[in-house]
């Protein structure tokens, strides 16, 4: 699978060579320009963002100004898809620690 910029939300890939605007948005209705497309997005570090320069942002899911965006390159995961994997991993770490 190759590594694309995508929608957070609906993974329709994104094409247009520059980084989206705060006002660009996918045919789904989500924003582009939001932390959730970031490539420092990292939902297991402080504030969920790997660059330290960048200003706390709350609604990860919502456009915002960050100066540091840069559109990840990564292979959409549809949300069912992924709670599907984590409700596998817990089956198996139950069944590895007998419970």
């Amino acid at each position: 699978m190759a590594l694309t910029r995508h929608c957070w939300q609906c993974g329709r890939e994104y094409t247009i060579s520059p980084t989206p605007g705060r006002s660009e948005t996918c045919d789904c209705g989500a924003d582009l320009k939001v932390c959730l497309n970031c490539a420092s997005y990292d939902p297991k570090v402080a504030y969920q963002c790997r660059d330290r320069r960048a200003e706390p942002v709350e609604e990860k899911h919502l456009a915002n100004y960050c100066e540091y965006f840069e559109f990840a390159r990564r292979v959409f995961t549809a949300p069912a898809e992924e709670t599907k994997r984590r409700d596998k991993a817990r089956d198996d770490l139950k069944k590895l620690f007998g419970d």
